[in-house]
């Protein structure tokens, strides 16, 4: 970004999205979390995923499509299974309450899993994984949307998946390794800005509905609309084909809910497990072993034109602690995404750092 671009204070930007939510009806807790999370979302430089997401959520509020207020409901608890019904609530708010159930149980089982059916949108999965890794929990936090399709089989044309990502939080000696990946190349958040600035993606990541790969995120907004590539392109995407089928089996297969209902509302289906390391070769074992793997990979020597080799997330991490210490600056247009709400909902715009 410009060296000019204004900076803000972390604390004071999750202050004004939690008063813009609140100011929406949202309950205090829900407002909270969600104003959290997507500030982390972008310290982590996950911008697509950040504060530019919460016009889209203060519509969904204001159209009745978002719920206010409420909890789960419960569909089975087998102890370390447990299914609920999300009733549309906020997805963040759900996904951090079913982080910490599961980390509950599996500090007694050795591990546990949290299926939830009808979530709303739940962020950044990347976000919810440091809160386990401080807590020497490996996690994983998948998601998808059943009612929604942009991302084709591979060898067909038509979408039937959305871009379907599954995250890894692994702790470490060190920083945690934060593995956040998606089913398809790139993601519809970075489709949709590319193509309202008249860019192009850096590769052929979708194909137009004959199937013609193109580096233009027009064409899933076309008529015939394209789609996504999956992970490997048109190449090796029988990979991304089959992490897609993998994380709509983990959320809306154990949900018990999805593309077979055929839903029509912008939503979510997810699953959060944790693994307590405690609970098979020992917690000391288990850091042993990912901190030594750590240190092979940052040890190997670079490729040509590669700096060094990083770990997933080490560069999030950096960023985070930049953005904590020195302020965050925004991708452009966000604050001006904001500035609407804020006047409507009379809620005052923080002012960003001399």
């Amino acid at each position: 970004m410009p060296t000019d671009t204004p900076r803000y204070r972390a604390t004071e930007l999750t202050d004004f999205a939690e008063r813009l939510f609140l100011a929406a009806g949202c309950e205090a807790n829900k407002a909270t979390a969600m104003a959290r999370h997507l500030v982390d979302a972008d310290l982590m430089g996950h911008t697509t995923h950040g504060l530019a997401q919460v016009p889209g959520y203060l519509e969904e509020i204001e159209a009745g499509l978002m719920a206010k207020a409420g909890e789960p409901r419960l569909i089975a608890d087998q102890g370390a299974a447990i299914t609920w019904d999300g009733e549309t609530l906020p997805g963040i708010w759900l996904t951090d309450k079913a982080l910490a159930l599961a980390a509950e149980r599996a500090r007694r089982h050795g591990l546990a899993a949290v299926a939830i059916r009808r979530s709303h949108h739940i962020g950044c999965l990347a976000v919810y994984l440091r809160w386990a890794t401080e807590r020497n929990l490996m996690a994983i936090v998948a998601s998808s949307d059943p009612s929604e399709a942009t991302m084709a089989p591979f060898g067909g044309v038509a979408a039937v998946f959305t871009p379907d990502p599954i995250a890894f939080g692994i702790p470490t000696g060190g920083d945690p390794i934060l593995v956040d990946i998606s089913s398809s190349i790139t993601t519809n958040g970075m489709t949709g800005r590319l193509r309202r600035e008249g860019r192009r993606y850096p590769g052929l990541w979708a194909q137009d509905a004959q199937g013609r790969p193109t580096d233009d995120p027009a064409v899933l907004a076309a008529s015939p609309p394209g789609s996504l590539l999956p992970t490997g392109g048109t190449d090796h995407g029988h990979k991304g084909y089959g992490l897609a089928l993998a994380v709509e089996a983990l959320t809306q297969g154990l949900a018990g809910h999805g593309r077979a209902e055929k839903p029509t509302t912008w939503a979510a289906n997810v699953y959060v497990q944790v693994m307590d390391p405690a609970g098979f070769g020992g917690a000391d074992a288990f850091l042993r072993q990912t901190s030594w793997l750590a240190k092979l990979c940052r040890e190997t020597p670079p490729a040509p034109g590669v700096d060094s080799v990083r770990l997933p997330g080490q560069q999030a991490s950096s960023r985070r602690r930049a953005g904590l210490a020195e302020g965050l600056a925004l991708y452009p247009g966000i604050m001006d995404g904001l500035a609407g709400w804020a006047a409507k909902l009379k809620v005052t715009m923080p002012e960003a750092m001399a």
